[in-house]
């Protein structure tokens, strides 16, 4: 992969590093769990939802087995959410498959305080008890908040705090890439892409 230096900050995938990185984690997914019948993927809002559906491409493509997914908005759940979002703007939860007894894959792209990863864990018991909720990311950005840890991880990368870890994918933004960027110019810049604050 190269490795170059952009107006947005470093580069740290590039589409087909992402998907490799997706690729992998399908494969591991498929490993770890025997019966993928029993498995469902829940993307977490926003870019968890199309990286969920992507691990369910592949796992259909190597498995022939397609594995259904949902997506979740945590916005009300977060423990910030009256001091960051006095006005959330939510987006829709749709999980159109029992949750209960099931394997549940949380999937997002960025694993950072893990706050966001501990939202979805609340939401997603309000559907039901899962046998096991498990969790895969794209980038793990480390200096963990919470005693969390992915089970799945397509990229594991040193980052401070002054530091971001912007997504962009296809689906939303239309390209494929991660770059690392520091955190005043990309606030002063307004670019779009996941954050990387979760």
């Amino acid at each position: 992969m190269d490795r170059m230096s952009h107006p947005e900050g470093k580069l740290i995938m590039n589409a087909s590093a992402i998907r490799r990185a997706l690729k992998k984690i399908s494969s591991e997914i498929a490993l770890r769990n025997e019966d993928l019948g029993a498995v469902g993927l829940v993307g977490i809002r926003n870019r968890g939802e199309p990286l969920a559906g992507r691990i369910s491409d592949f796992i259909e493509k190597a498995e022939g087995v397609r594995v259904p997914v949902g997506v979740l908005d945590i916005t009300l759940y977060r423990d910030d959410v009256a001091l960051s979002y006095p006005q959330p703007v939510m987006g829709p939860t749709k999980i159109d498959f029992p949750v209960t007894d099931r394997v549940i894959v949380l999937v997002d792209d960025v694993l950072f305080t893990g706050r966001t990863t501990r939202a979805a864990l609340d939401e997603i018991m309000d559907f039901g008890r899962p046998a096991a909720i498990q969790l895969a990311v794209l980038v793990d950005r480390g200096l963990r908040e919470l005693p969390i840890v992915a089970d799945y991880v397509g990229r594991a990368i040193e980052t401070d705090r002054g530091q971001l870890v912007q997504v962009f994918l296809e689906e939303s933004d239309g390209k494929d890439c991660v770059y690392l960027v520091d955190k005043a110019s990309q606030e002063a810049a307004g670019e779009k892409g996941g954050r990387g604050n979760g």
